[in-house]
């Protein structure tokens, strides 16, 4: 997984609410278990019209945003069904940070052990960000994970929480694979010992 330190990039204005995962990624485009390619398909049914043209109003299909690596988004974003297909689509199409003020739970987590990080913000705030975001390419909002701030691309910062765990793990790039061979010592240890106490097992 690769690390997330500090940020600095496109920021793409969503203002719905209730952006669930059928919306982010849908159902017909479950059937990989391969984390890549699935960022042509990310916001899909919103991205493409039925033909597969591009629909020219989404915010992903304009110029200025299709560079785009955080998202500003409206209230409860990655609602509905568990799928880490989600966050998956998510980073393959180069979105590395979703500000929103409120998660879903499944979706939060899913996010952080695929190098996504997701922040909760206060509405008057998210305004801040989705307004700053809507001025297009020139418009950069840096995220640093080490100060946990937000800053706006006229410099306003915005303070943000993190899970210290889970801020470690982002920082480092370590997922549960991550997490377990950092533990490789003390596990070769235990085998060793174990095949010498236990020959048997």
């Amino acid at each position: 997984m690769d690390k997330f330190t500090t940020l600095t990039g496109i920021a793409a204005p969503m203002p719905l609410v209730n952006i669930d995962t059928d919306m982010i990624i849908p159902k017909q485009f479950l059937k990989t278990i391969q984390r890549s390619g699935l960022g042509r398909n990310l916001f899909d049914e919103l991205r493409y019209e039925a033909d597969g043209t591009e629909k020219p109003d989404f915010v992903l299909n304009q110029p200025a945003y299709r560079s785009a690596e955080i998202l500003v988004a409206g209230d409860n974003f990655g609602c509905g069904s568990s799928r880490e297909h989600a966050p998956w689509a998510l980073l393959d199409f180069g979105i590395r940070c979703v500000i929103s003020t409120s998660f879903a739970d499944i979706f939060f987590n899913n996010c952080f052990k695929n190098g996504i990080l997701p922040i909760a913000l206060p509405q008057d705030v998210v305004d801040v960000l989705m307004e700053d975001a809507g001025r297009g390419a020139n418009a950069r909002i840096t995220v640093d994970l080490e100060r946990q701030v937000v800053t706006t691309s006229d410099g306003k910062d915005f303070a943000f929480e993190v899970d210290p765990f889970r801020r470690h793990c982002l920082l480092n790039g370590l997922d549960d694979i991550g997490l377990t061979m950092e533990k490789a010592a003390a596990i070769q240890t235990f085998e060793a010992g174990l095949a010498t106490s236990r020959p048997w097992v």
